[in-house]
């Protein structure tokens, strides 16, 4: 069943507007919460693993199993779900190290301002549009899939752009010494999430069957397991807690595994 367009749309937009909270909190908060930003991101990443694997994957392969064959669906969603996830690996590799918007930073940068933040301030807001793109597809296909599932994605992605957001403002600041440009441009940095939303909806809308479908989930799973892997765990040790990192990849499965068995199908 396809659920409401509009209402994923507006999941996805909310999601990638929370970038500009990230902005908000730069300039409202004097030190970085770095326990919080651990946990957060380590959640999130145990949100989108979990839907990934027990989930979306099991329900491509029975869609593309209905309509293919078993043997033939489960390689279906084997290539799918790895070429999600060269596809982001791609888009990773195409955004330079130095502007990479997933490289940590804290509120305090705002009143150093090292020199590489003057300089990358620009590019740094742009590269995270580049980021947030696949995301807003994750998002809108997973509300479009199951809107349970979906608020949890969109839940999950909000968490994550929290730090996303310091990332944009502070370099963005510290290029201008304007609190406004700097609250612009982190909330603009968002909005490539319903960007990617809208395109993969109008692409795929007119074929939404079960074939797909399927696909497409393979494809979004790839996609979340490798932002988890490759972005999310990454941050989240980088801020220095560990272990509340791992707590927040554990407690955000715990939540999907509990809220999937007594709302889920």
């Amino acid at each position: 069943m396809i659920h409401s367009p509009w209402f994923a749309l507006t999941l996805s937009s909310l999601a990638g507007l929370a970038t500009g909270i990230g902005g908000i909190i730069t300039f409202f908060t004097k030190h970085t919460n770095q326990k919080f930003l651990s946990s957060s991101l380590g959640f999130s990443a145990g949100v989108m693993i979990y839907i990934s694997l027990s989930e979306m994957l099991p329900d491509a392969r029975r869609l593309l199993s209905a309509e293919i064959g078993a043997r033939a669906g489960g390689w279906a969603v084997v290539l799918a779900f790895f070429a999600g996830i060269a596809v982001t690996a791609l888009i990773d590799f195409l955004v330079p190290e130095p502007e990479n918007p997933h490289e940590p930073h804290n509120i305090e940068e705002v009143n150093s301002c090292p020199p590489r933040l003057l300089k990358t301030g620009i590019v740094t807001a742009l590269a995270i549009t580049i980021h947030n793109f696949p995301e807003g597809i994750a998002t809108m296909m997973s509300a479009l899939h199951d809107t349970h599932v979906g608020i949890s994605i969109a839940f999950a992605v909000a968490m994550h752009n929290i730090p996303e957001g310091i990332a944009v403002a502070v370099p963005i600041y510290c290029a201008t010494k304007s609190r406004s440009k700097a609250l612009i441009w982190s909330f603009a940095s968002g909005l490539t999430e319903p960007l990617g939303a809208l395109i993969a909806y109008l692409l795929l809308a007119p074929y939404l069957g079960g074939a797909v479908l399927g696909i497409t989930f393979s494809v979004v799973a790839g996609i979340m397991v490798f932002i988890s892997f490759d972005e999310l765990l990454p941050s989240a040790h980088e801020y220095g807690h560990h272990h509340f990192a791992v707590y927040g990849l554990i407690s955000g499965m715990i939540m999907m595994a509990v809220s999937l068995a007594a709302f889920g199908k």
